[in-house]
């Protein structure tokens, strides 16, 4: 007998499921849960995000993530997680979403009511929650953005120029009357190239970690334009079937590839 309430605002009812096979009792349990989705043992950061706007499960501008973990625990229609791990990964690959604007949401350390800001935010970035973890806070995606633009704004001094704040920078000069001067404006590089070799058998693998590792940190920054293209090449020395042709060459087509074609040497 398994409690469902696939509605929040209608009554909870008991459903029944008949178990079979010879292990132990948890075990038919648990694999006839999985089947049924009623055990969840992944969440994607973007259905932890639609949880989180749905219910809604946020409290004002963020939720602690002890405060997440009660209400998985304890209310019927959120999903039934397998343990606290499954939503501290979730929580992990939502911050760290290339979309995490519009689909996700950021993380934070704790919430500074003196300074109203959030302290140690991260978002659009690789993290780790340590296992176990409940410190910290999930934060709205427009809220975390809003602060991310404010602290990187110009910043007026007491001359009326303007110096902008950012991480590692120092003051700047101070002029002879003893006014603090804007920095001299860096000359930062304006483009980015790469290739990379991918492992055919871990492309997947592989191209995720490159999209968390490389393409949503440029993606991030302000006015960037990201082009990214994937190139393929094989060499089939025994031939390449004709149904395999067929298929390779319909699936290109679908996926919209610009150019393709097989050759014969």
């Amino acid at each position: 007998m398994v409690p469902v309430q696939p509605d929040a605002k209608k009554p909870m009812e008991w459903k029944a499921y008949r178990l079979t096979g010879q292990d132990g009792l948890a075990t038919r349990a648990s694999k006839r849960l999985k089947n049924e989705e009623q055990l969840i043992a992944k969440l994607a950061g973007t259905n932890l995000r639609l949880d989180l706007d749905k219910i809604p499960l946020w409290r004002g501008d963020h939720v602690s993530v002890k405060q997440l973990a009660d209400d998985f625990a304890q209310f019927c229609y959120l999903p039934r997680l397998k343990d606290t791990e499954v939503l501290l990964e979730a929580i992990q690959h939502g911050v760290s979403a290339m979309l995490w604007r519009n689909d996700t949401f950021a993380y934070a350390d704790s919430y500074d009511e003196d300074a109203k800001r959030y302290r140690g935010l991260v978002c659009g970035r690789q993290m780790s929650l340590m296992s176990g973890s409940m410190s910290g806070l999930v934060v709205r995606a427009d809220v975390a953005e809003k602060q991310i633009m404010a602290e990187i704004a110009p910043k007026p001094t007491t001359n009326g120029s303007t110096i902008t704040a950012a991480a590692g920078d120092t003051a700047g000069p101070v002029s002879d009357t003893g006014k603090l001067e804007a920095p001299a404006k860096a000359n930062l590089p304006k483009r980015f190239y790469g290739t990379v070799s991918l492992d055919p058998a871990r492309t997947g693998r592989d191209a995720g970690r490159i999209a968390e590792e490389i393409i949503t940190h440029l993606v991030a920054l302000n006015g960037a334009e990201v082009k990214v293209t994937l190139e393929i090449e094989a060499n089939i020395p025994s031939g390449v079937p004709d149904n395999v042709v067929r298929t390779v060459t319909e699936n290109s087509r679908t996926l919209k590839f610009t150019s393709q074609g097989f050759e014969k040497e």
